[in-house]
């Protein structure tokens, strides 16, 4: 009988069920479960693996390297649910590819971000490790991201998000009728005045998760919006977002690879820097 702490049915994770040995090491996360099929587009080879309570998994090829997709939905309960899951299928490596709202006036609709760290205004993170546990990007995920970006040509920023558990109150949106409460009042100001670039709601649940197991974990989402100029420009950017993620995992298996020859990551990063 399966176990009530891990549940599994029929050998498959309870909430993706799927099987195991369909999952890739490098795993793609966007939130939409219709941007799954829209990741796995580019790939050479793809297949749908699982579909189940709102989580779309997809299997495949991308020159060459075995890469999946799944989508985590919102926020940070459901994404440390796809997490737990995959790790225990055997995924090692996993970069968000989501959408954001900028803070920051410097970003553009269309613009990339990059995330090396996050602030963790969400309470999934919070069930793992104490606040003060910081939410951070691997650094080769990051550096991955930030070569497929630069080699496509994209415009993109680095720095530090906020992940929010609330869309609305908690980015100092007005909720219904207007209500803001008291603590939310003046909160897009103050992270920008600490450079915070944008919003999402996922990144740093993944970095946290990430680091207390050990893999690895970055994000790349796609600016759709910006609070300083009020302009929402719906999948502004998303193919992009989706390319320099697709590239990343190019990149960082032949890191892994030089990596196994070499015994070092900086030597394998160097080696592949002069090619």
């Amino acid at each position: 009988m399966p176990s009530a702490s891990r549940p599994e049915v029929g050998g498959r994770p309870y909430h993706l069920m799927v099987s195991p040995g369909d999952i890739a090491g490098y795993v793609l996360l966007p939130g939409d479960p219709g941007r799954v099929a829209r990741i796995a587009k580019y790939w050479d080879e793809a297949r749908l693996v699982g579909d189940h309570r709102g989580f779309v998994s997809y299997a495949g090829r991308y020159k060459g390297v075995g890469i999946s997709a799944v989508s985590t939905g919102i926020g940070g309960p459901s994404t440390a649910i796809v997490v737990e899951e995959l790790l225990g299928l055997g995924a090692h490596t996993f970069i968000r590819v989501g959408t954001t709202g900028a803070i920051a006036g410097h970003v553009d609709v269309g613009d990339l971000v990059i995330n090396i760290a996050s602030v963790r205004m969400e309470g999934t993170s919070k069930a793992y490790v104490m606040p003060e546990y910081p939410a951070v990007a691997s650094l080769d995920v990051t550096l991955a991201l930030v070569f497929a970006a630069e080699n496509l040509g994209v415009r993109y920023h680095i720095g530090i998000g906020a992940s929010t558990d609330s869309f609305y109150v908690g980015q100092e949106r007005p909720g219904f009728k207007g209500y803001t409460p008291p603590w939310s009042r003046g909160l897009v100001e103050l992270l920008r005045s600490v450079r915070v670039l944008n919003f999402e709601m996922e990144a740093s649940t993944i970095f946290t998760l990430a680091n207390i197991y050990n893999v690895r974990a970055g994000s790349v989402c796609a600016v759709v919006a910006s609070r300083p100029k009020d302009v929402l420009v719906p999948e502004a950017g998303v193919d992009n977002a989706i390319k320099v993620a697709n590239e990343a995992v190019v990149i960082l298996n032949e890191w892994d690879k030089l990596e196994e020859q070499l015994g070092s990551k900086a030597k394998a990063i160097r080696e592949w820097a002069r090619r």
